[in-house]
């Protein structure tokens, strides 16, 4: 892939997480990359290119104005009210500037429509706290001219070193029942995938709203269940959990804004993946 790797200057906000450290490994080594870190990691720290951010107390600005990106990517997590005034600042510098945003939104912004999955122009409504601020996000940032703003909808993210996985393991070797929804239907996706969709968007200078999950639907408890074949030999114990007695839709499937076939992904191919 040719590209020109002074083109853009990329500034990921939370590029610690687990999302935002496989995408700067994903785009540094083709644009001047930077990110912002909270937590202290020496490894963050002695990377010229990473800059400690306490949602709660530093203003964005400060780092906008030093790193002065032509795109930022937004994977933060922490205190929805800091994350609200943190993307007006960041909505206010790309107003002024050249400058593209890529938001990492959720499903979650369907949460309060249970009877089908969503696509791209489907109306938001979520019954979440967590669910509502991402609308919030993502209805501030689609008031800037739409070639500056890209809306990555995301569903369940898996990844060998994901925080479920993690998570899962740790339940499975404490002999602790692990959380099952029978009811839910999801969609899934892999770090590596949504990492490559986001390369794609920034070289492609797409824009709009894409969802980003697999093309296919999956039953929750189906879906752990083959996981922990995967991750486990040990017998494990389940806690079926029914928020619902229907089945229950929580899945962003792409219809109107598709990527191309080789960016696409099947609930299988997340397994296979995870498999390696």
């Amino acid at each position: 892939m040719k590209e020109n790797t002074q083109k853009h200057r990329i500034l990921i906000l939370g590029a610690s997480g687990f999302l935002g450290q496989a995408i700067y490994k994903e785009l540094c080594s083709y644009f001047k990359t930077f990110g912002t870190y909270f937590t202290p990691n020496t490894s963050f720290e002695n990377n010229k290119h990473f800059f400690h951010f306490n949602i709660e107390e530093d203003d964005i600005y400060e780092i906008l104005n030093i790193t002065k990106p032509s795109i930022i990517i937004s994977s933060l997590r922490g205190d929805f009210h800091a994350q609200t005034i943190a993307h007006q600042h960041v909505t206010e510098y790309i107003s002024e500037h050249d400058c593209k945003i890529i938001f990492l939104s959720s499903a979650n912004a369907f949460d309060a429509y249970s009877k089908y999955p969503s696509y791209e122009i489907d109306k938001t409504l979520s019954h979440s706290i967590y669910g509502h601020f991402k609308i919030k996000i993502e209805n501030m940032l689609l008031r800037l001219p739409k070639k500056k703003v890209a809306v990555l909808r995301l569903p369940m993210v898996f990844g060998q070193q994901c925080p479920r996985i993690r998570e899962i393991k740790q339940r499975v070797a404490e002999n602790e029942a692990v959380e099952i929804f029978p009811n839910l239907i999801m969609n899934v996706s892999l770090d590596s995938k949504i990492t490559q969709q986001i390369h794609y968007i920034i070289n492609r200078k797409k824009y709009g709203v894409f969802h980003l999950g697999s093309i296919d639907l999956v039953h929750h408890d189906e879906f752990i269940k083959d996981i922990i074949k995967l991750v486990s030999p040990k017998k494990v114990t389940y806690k079926q959990v029914y928020t619902t007695n229907q089945d229950r839709y929580l899945a962003v499937l792409p219809k109107y804004n598709k990527l191309p076939k080789h960016l696409q992904i099947t609930s299988s191919k997340v397994l296979e993946e995870l498999n390696k």
